[in-house]
């Protein structure tokens, strides 16, 4: 079976001083996404590019416009059949460096940063229309063969994917319209495949840096693999 690790760094070379190489070693994965990067080819980790675990991996990196900003990569010890950047928008959605489309025999696999709606939503719109665009690019790759979204997708769907909703309701990643962006994708035949198996609030991905939040497991679930249903049995 083929094992799939995504994770939100925050910093690729911060992860590195922080062990990131050593999980890669002990997990043993066959595919790593990782996102919010943060690098160049000049300020990425030697420790990082030349290090005898990542042997076995091809290494697929969408780099951000902007310096230390978001950016995407794959590592995989299978060569994929083909690798895209981004949507093909040609527009202000790609320039951020916030998906890679890996395409192996049997599925499409997407490492995504999706967008944040921001302090005070201001990013909100720019989110839903990258969100609207996305969620066509992979109806479009679902005609060929089976998909799955991976990723901090930015959005806690549910109230049980974060410890206080009613607080958060006007916050980014909790809003209405962010919610019912995500349901319309789901409903157009993807599964949740977290919630296809766990049904209980209390399994959160994020956790801010104030307040004890980890300690307390005051967190929200935006990390998420998702599937169209038909690849479901395969998970």
């Amino acid at each position: 079976m083929l094992k799939i690790i995504s994770w939100n760094v925050n910093g690729l070379n911060a992860a590195v001083n922080k062990g990131l190489l050593d999980f890669v070693e002990s997990e043993n994965a066959d595919i790593y996404c990782f996102q919010e990067v943060k690098v160049f080819e000049k300020t990425i980790s030697p420790e990082f590019m030349d290090s005898p675990i990542l042997k076995p991996y091809h290494l697929y990196w969408n780099k951000a416009e902007k310096n230390g900003y978001s950016g995407t990569m794959t590592l995989t010890k299978q060569a994929p059949l083909a690798v895209m950047e981004d949507m093909n928008k040609k527009s202000e959605l790609d320039r951020e460096g916030r998906l890679i489309t890996t395409e192996f025999p049997t599925f499409y696999l997407l490492n995504g940063y999706l967008p944040n709606a921001g302090e005070g939503l201001k990013r909100l719109d720019f989110k839903l229309e990258y969100n609207t665009v996305l969620w066509e690019y992979l109806d479009e790759l679902k005609t060929d063969k089976p998909v799955i979204l991976t990723g901090d997708l930015n959005v806690a769907h549910q109230e049980i994917d974060l410890a206080n909703p009613s607080s958060n309701r006007k916050n980014a990643g909790f809003t209405q319209e962010e919610r019912d962006s995500f349901s319309e994708f789901l409903s157009r035949g993807y599964i949740d495949t977290f919630r296809s198996f766990n049904s209980e609030g209390g399994y959160y991905t994020y956790w801010s840096y104030r307040s004890n939040a980890r300690e307390r497991n005051t967190g929200w679930r935006l990390d998420y693999f998702v599937c169209n249903s038909e690849f479901l049995p395969s998970v």
